[in-house]
Parts: C-alpha cells; sequence; structure tokens
C-alpha cells in the first residue's frame, strides 16, 4: 500500500492501529518521521518543525538559481502587476512549472501564499514583470531556507481565526482578497489567500472567525439591521451561531490583524507577521 503516517500521543493506541494494519496489508514500519514527500519534519521533545530547505535548494539549482543574492522581502508594496504590461514569455511553460513548485511549497509556508496567489493570476499569458515577481520570490526563499512552520506537541482546543478582506484592492478590476487564518491553541492549521471572483460593493465578508478588524462586520453579526437586504442570508448564517455560542466575534487592531499577510504586501510589519504565524528560522545553516 501507498505510504502512510501515524500520528498521536497514545503509544498504545499507535501500537495497537499498526497491528491491525499488519494483518489486513503488507507495510513496514519505517519509525520515526522524518521526510515525506520533500517536506522534511524533526522534532523535540515539546515541538514539531517542518520545513523544505532541500526542496527549495533544489528548485533553486533547476533555474540556475542556487548562488542568487538573496532579499528578505517578497515584492515591493508598490508593485501592481496588469495581464497586459510589459512582453510576452517565450517560455511560458517555465512559469506555469514554477507556479507549481510555489504552490506546493504553500503547504507549509503560509508566508509565500498571498504572492503565489498572484503570480497564478498570469499562467495563462504571463509577461516579464510577472516572471521578474516570480524570480523574486526564489529570491526570498533562499533568504529564508530554513524557516520551519512550528507546531507545539502540548494539545488544545483551543480554535480561533483571523479574517481580513482587501476592499478593492486590485487595480485591475477592482475586486478584493480575502485572507484568512486558522489557529488550533497556537499552531497554524490552515489558511487561504484568493481574490474574489465578482467585484464586491461591501467589505462585510463573513466566515466561521471570530477576531476582525472590521467593527461594523462584527455589529451586523450581534444587531441585525432588516435594511441591509443583499447580505440578508450571510447575517442571519452567521447570527444563529453568534447567540448559540458557538462562535464569538471579537475586534483585533489592524497592527495585529494576523488576516492581513494573506490579502496584502507588506514590508515594516512582514517580520512581526511571520512571528505571529510561528514560522520560525529554527534551522540555521
Amino acid at each position: 500500500m501507498d505510504d502512510m503516517i501515524i500520528i498521536g500521543d497514545d503509544p498504545t493506541g499507535i501500537s495497537s492501529l499498526q497491528q491491525f494494519l499488519c494483518c489486513q496489508f503488507e507495510m513496514k514500519d519505517l519509525g520515526l518521521l522524518s521526510y515525506f514527500l520533500g517536506l522534511e519534519i524533526s522534532q523535540d521533545s515539546s515541538s514539531y518543525f517542518l520545513t523544505w530547505a532541500k526542496y527549495i535548494s533544489n528548485l533553486l539549482a533547476h533555474v540556475g538559481l542556487t548562488d542568487c543574492k538573496t532579499t528578505a522581502t517578497l515584492v515591493n508594496p508598490q508593485t501592481r502587476l496588469t495581464p497586459l504590461e510589459g512582453s510576452l514569455l517565450s517560455n511560458a511553460t517555465l512559469y506555469r512549472q514554477l507556479v507549481g513548485n510555489l504552490i506546493y511549497l504553500t503547504v507549509t509556508r503560509p508566508d509565500i501564499a498571498y504572492v503565489v496567489h498572484i503570480v497564478n493570476q498570469f499562467i495563462a499569458a504571463p509577461r516579464s514583470p510577472h516572471y521578474d515577481a516570480m524570480i523574486c520570490i526564489l529570491h526570498y526563499l533562499k533568504s529564508t531556507l530554513f524557516y520551519s512552520l512550528h507546531y507545539s506537541a502540548q494539545y488544545s482546543l483551543q480554535l480561533h481565526a483571523f479574517s481580513d478582506v482587501d476592499c478593492a484592492g486590485d487595480t485591475a478590476n477592482h475586486r478584493s482578497t480575502t485572507g484568512f487564518c486558522f489557529f488550533l491553541n497556537n499552531s497554524l492549521i490552515t489558511w487561504h489567500s484568493k481574490k474574489q471572483t465578482l467585484v464586491a460593493r461591501s467589505i462585510s465578508h463573513f466566515a466561521a472567525i471570530n477576531l476582525c478588524d472590521n467593527q461594523s462586520a462584527i455589529q451586523i453579526a450581534y444587531v441585525f439591521y432588516g435594511c441591509i437586504k443583499h447580505i440578508e442570508i450571510d447575517c442571519h448564517f452567521i447570527r444563529q451561531y453568534v447567540t448559540r455560542g458557538t462562535v464569538r466575534l471579537l475586534f483585533v487592531t489592524s497592527v495585529d490583524q494576523t488576516a492581513d499577510l494573506f490579502n496584502k504586501s507588506h514590508h515594516g510589519r512582514f517580520s512581526n507577521l511571520l512571528a505571529k504565524l510561528k514560522l520560525i528560522s529554527a534551522f540555521p545553516p
């Protein structure tokens, strides 16, 4: 059978599961997980660390950037990529391959999720500015080769999330970009960065979240205003969970809005946002 990963804190339960599976399938215990599909995993008594150092090194070698300069930022916040600016690439295949590689990296590299979602928008007809942005991402990955996503071995069922929208931030079509991230205790478990499919006239975006920097959205959820008919269903949907106590909506200042990392470019705040995501340089070269 294919590779299987068993994770847990119950040695007896894990052993029983292994014995059961051995009776059903031909399998071999490979010991503690250390490497899986390019992902490197290490652990100590209280933590797990996930990194892509070898995968990134191979990717840089593939495009001849092993000895490239490094950069501490992903993209200039003033940069605005458009579908028609610049000349078309003569080799669009390479661009598309690199986008695929970077999308795979976002599995444990939330810091590149926003910029990867941007360059992914131009795979149909990539142009020179889009490729330059791609190379900038690779230079950043070179400088953060040993960045690892940290997970605490201390289990907790406290779930909280951050959600934010960059209203009409796309200068080409004025669509908004939605970003959110969910934490279980202090460990980041899922995140998302995506441009909305339609132009929205309201920034009242609702999801199962409890930390938001939009006071109006929070108030609408707590006190429904009947005149706001265009989001009536959304209001009723989220308000039923709020009134039951299943979801709590709390205000967080824009400075502490972790989801900002997933819907806009940053310069000065970038390192602070990474620290909130528990993305650290745990493996020095």
